[in-house]
This record gives structure tokens, sequence and C-alpha cells, in this order.
């Protein structure tokens, strides 16, 4: 299988798991599965909360302090992009003998328990739930050591000729430590949108804060690569 391994913009990388999923959807190839790190930096959200009061305020304070707005289509929160993180997109037909009950969990298992896995191998404590204080917090967080490691998000589409459905699974791990940065920045983003979340940095935690030397693609590249043979064995 062909695993990409690259370094792009965050625009440029939002744009490459789309073309991957597009892809997927017209039949050019089975899967996909995309581990890229951002070049810059940017505060990413859904594109319905452009339509919040303040938005256009809030905008131009990022971008001053260095967190240009992006929206993606996706649901969700606000979520900090920059060359702290790693973002892994998994994107696959769904199997046939799956039918359309508990799609969603099935998406989310396959991303989340191989993460899980190898962070045992490492010797940390993961988990999958959500974690007070989180931003983007969710029931498939995945974590370390009690605090949040990777958000986690995803994207259904039909595949062409109304075949099986296709998704884009997709995690954000904190790779190096940023978080002070990343939660000042979203908590200024919901403070001048008038909005009661607030986050904490001691609610998250960096892959390399606990494993300096995690050969982390190496093994993850393994980890998918087992799991999307499980799935073109169902197909």
């Amino acid at each position: 299988m062909t695993i990409e391994q690259t370094d792009l913009t965050v625009e440029a990388g939002l744009q490459a798991e789309q073309d991957l999923l597009a892809a997927v959807c017209r039949g050019e190839r089975d899967h996909g599965l995309l581990f890229w790190r951002p070049t810059d930096r940017a505060l990413v959200m859904p594109r319905r909360m452009s339509r919040l009061e303040g938005f256009e305020v809030a905008c131009v304070e990022l971008a001053a302090s260095g967190w240009p707005v992006l929206l993606r289509e996706t649901g969700g929160e606000p979520v900090p992009q920059s060359s702290a993180v790693i973002n892994i997109a998994l994107i696959y037909a769904a199997p046939r003998s799956e039918g359309d009950h508990g799609r969603i969990e099935a998406a989310y298992e396959r991303l989340c328990q191989p993460l899980c896995s190898v962070l045992r191998e490492w010797g940390g404590v993961a988990s999958v739930g959500e974690i007070q204080g989180a931003f983007c917090d969710g029931r498939y967080n995945v974590n370390l050591n009690g605090r949040k490691l990777v958000g986690t998000a995803q994207r259904w589409r039909q595949r062409q000729g109304g075949k099986r459905p296709v998704v884009l699974v997709h995690g954000a791990l904190l790779l190096d430590n940023e978080r002070e940065s990343m939660v000042a920045a979203v908590n200024r983003f919901n403070e001048r949108c008038g909005l009661e979340q607030r986050c904490l940095a001691q609610s998250h935690i960096a892959l390399h804060e606990v494993v300096p030397e995690a050969p982390l693609l190496e093994r993850l590249g393994q980890a998918y690569a087992e799991v999307i043979e499980g799935i073109l064995a169902k197909a």
C-alpha cells in the first residue's frame, strides 16, 4: 500500500485530504493514508462559525497574533494547526458486509485503536474519551496519561455509481509542546465571538513530552497498513 508523508501548509494539507477523498469516491483508488505536518500555523474551524457575531474582529486579532483563521467543511470546534502537529488522514470505502449501522463508530475505532496500541507499546496509558478543558473535545479523543493527545473527526461521501460510502477519518496529534499558545488562540476566538467555552493547557499533552524519540510515522504506518488490509479483506 502507498503511505503518503509530507510537509504542507495548513490550507494545502486540508486540500490534500479532500483530494484523496475525492479520488476514492471516483473509484480511482481503494483507500488512502496520508500523514502531513503543517509548515505554518492556523486556527481551523467549521464554516458555520463564520456566521458568529464577532467573527471578523476575531479573525483580524488572531491573524495579527500569528494564528490566521481557516474554514473547513467538517463540524466540530476550532482546532489549532502548526508544525507541532502531525495529521493522520485515513480514507476508505466502507465494506459491504458492515452495512450502515455502526459505520461511524467503526471508522473511529479504525483510527483510534492503532494509536492506542502504539502508545501502550511505548509505556503510555492510552484511552479514548472526553477530557474536560480540552479544545474541540469529543467522545473519540485519543488520550495519553489522562490528557488529550489526538483530536478526531470524520466526513462521509457517496462513491460514484451509488456504491459503498467513503469516509475520511482524521486525527490531529500534538507532537511537540505548543499547548499554551494553542489554547490562548482558541480562548481568544471564543471570547471575541461570545462563546462560553474556555480551554486549559494542562488538559493536553504532546507525545514528545512522554516519548521524545518516538518513531511515530514508521510505527503508525505499519499499524494502519494492517487496518487497511482488514478493510480490504471484508470488502
